[in-house]
């Protein structure tokens, strides 16, 4: 699918929260972090990493209505519900 600047930055900025996120996890357990620190962070980091494969699928889904007869990157209903499921 073609992408366009002002469809991943806000995908790779919710990466970037995430892989920093990680980060943060990673140093906590390492560094003997308290149980309840280490689950929030994990929970920031699951959701970041949702959200970004909900914006692309959903950016996916506009292009798909945009230009219905592009065939770049074909993906049918079924293709994107079940990309859409794979996350839920």
């Amino acid at each position: 699918m073609a992408r366009t600047p002002a469809d991943t930055k806000p995908v790779l900025n919710r990466l970037r929260r995430a892989q920093g996120q990680l980060g943060a996890v990673i140093a906590a357990v390492e560094n003997g972090g308290s149980c309840r620190d280490v689950v929030i962070q994990l929970a920031a980091v699951s959701s970041a990493l949702d959200k970004a494969g909900f914006q692309i699928i959903a950016t996916a889904m506009q292009k798909c209505l945009d230009d219905p007869d592009d065939t770049t990157d074909p993906m049918t209903v079924e293709e994107l519900q079940k990309l859409f499921m794979t996350l839920a």
